[in-house]
């Protein structure tokens, strides 16, 4: 009975009313179907910690930092370089060692085809960069590891860079300060590259004898056999913010010692509470502070040589 009193028996139309497409204005074109456009690949990412959508240039324009969250994405040992140093300052040494595959290495690829596709993908020669420039007019010694060129592992050639570099500074009696970042020791390279640990430590020794301060700015990751030798060795260590800092993984440490991990116990903040660190420097205020830094250690090194001049007489 209700279905028989809401029936419509029939549907009222309005005149007037054009149901087909129009046609062309003008006689024989046809209408062409709209296309659809492509967005290009890479203009827009996911934030690694805050998931947000930005703008990739927006990042990039904002020193590699998240523009909602500031969480701090790598950056290439070129743009560290622009970052801690007076414009067209910096003038690079010993650019021209490159590595060489001593052990004869294969893999599913031979170390010589690694090299030469890593030297391909960032212009680098090998995983550091190291030179002398001036930050704020102080003249300084800086070596900028770059995490691109193979997980900027240590073979030989780093550690002989880092070692000339370090001898450099002791020789020309500059500041030196060394930015990290590493998977550890390169293992294309067996033993030789276990013994650059040494060998950088040896030289930090004598620079440090010589009443010459060394920075360390670590970045994320800074891992294994170069946290454990010229990464640690710093009169100020510093580092950044979320920064992934250690020697073995996780999963090793608690397969040796058998006992529970603390949560995020290989990250800046956690190894700033337990000592390791001195401070944590945001990205954007990491020149001025690192200014700072030399201006108060080369006072006080120029104050410590000019007691020893007035002793000696």
């Amino acid at each position: 009975m209700a279905a028989a009193l809401f029936r419509k028996s029939k549907y009222s139309t309005i005149s007037g009313i054009r149901t087909e497409p129009p046609a062309p204005h003008h006689a024989g074109l046809t209408a062409e179907p709209l296309k659809k456009k492509e967005i290009p690949e890479g203009l827009w990412e996911k934030c690694k910690k805050c998931e947000e959508i930005i703008y990739t240039k927006t990042r990039e324009e904002n020193l590699n930092l998240c523009p909602r969250c500031s969480y701090h994405y790598p950056m290439t040992a070129q743009q560290r370089i622009a970052l801690l140093t007076d414009e067209g300052s910096f003038k690079e040494i010993d650019a021209d060692i490159e590595s060489v595959d001593t052990l004869k290495f294969e893999g599913v690829a031979s170390y010589t085809d690694k090299l030469a596709a890593s030297k391909k993908k960032t212009g680098l020669t090998d995983a550091v960069i190291c030179g002398h420039a001036k930050l704020n007019g102080i003249r300084y010694a800086l070596g900028v590891m770059d995490f691109r060129f193979l997980g900027a592992s240590m073979g030989a050639v780093v550690g002989e860079k880092i070692t000339r570099l370090i001898e450099f500074a002791t020789a020309k009696r500059l500041p030196l300060l060394v930015v990290t970042a590493s998977g550890g020791a390169r293992m294309y390279e067996g033993m030789i590259s276990l013994m650059q640990m040494a060998k950088t430590s040896g030289a930090l020794e004598r620079h440090q004898e010589a009443g010459l301060p060394y920075i360390v700015i670590m970045t994320h990751p800074t891992t294994a056999g170069v946290t454990a030798s010229f990464a640690s060795l710093g009169d100020l260590i510093v580092a950044e913010p979320d920064a992934l800092i250690g020697f073995a993984g996780p999963r090793v440490i608690k397969d040796t010692t058998q006992a529970n991990l603390p949560e995020g116990f290989q990250t800046s903040e956690f190894l700033l509470k337990k000592g390791l660190i001195d401070r944590i420097i945001d990205r954007r205020n990491l020149r001025a502070e690192i200014s700072l830094c030399l201006e108060y250690f080369t006072s006080r090194a120029n104050s410590k040589g000019s007691q020893k001049k007035e002793a000696a007489k």
